[in-house]
């Protein structure tokens, strides 16, 4: 697989959260989200396997982040050529706490009633 397009998630009022999330981070953190997004857009997600993982039970992928703080994106594969960023958390659990996958569930559908 050649690059994907992101597309960040954004609410019904044009909110784009995942711009919010990295609004929140450090510079450095940031640096780290912003070059595995660009290596998914340019190279696919083959680019950056050592990185992600399935979330069981459900349709979503997730991104794993290390350094400072352990960073999670979480994603869909809506198209063999599109990822949809859902939401972004930091992670202080050894598991991928219920909430946050609810909310990037939710999102999705979300997403989907928007676009269909």
């Amino acid at each position: 697989m050649s690059g994907v397009t992101v597309i960040y998630y954004t609410t019904a009022r044009g909110e784009n959260v995942i711009v919010k999330f990295l609004d929140s981070l450090s510079e450095t953190a940031q640096a780290k989200v912003l070059r595995i997004f660009a290596h998914l857009e340019e190279y696919g997600l083959t680019a950056i396997i050592p990185y992600i993982k399935k979330v069981i039970g459900t349709d979503l992928w997730e991104i794993r982040i290390l350094g400072k703080d352990s960073l999670r994106i979480l994603y869909i594969i809506p198209t063999k050529t599109t990822i949809l960023v859902l939401h972004g958390f930091k992670k202080k659990t050894q598991k991928t706490p219920p909430k946050e996958i609810s909310i990037a569930l939710s999102r999705y559908r979300e997403w989907i009633m928007k676009n269909s």
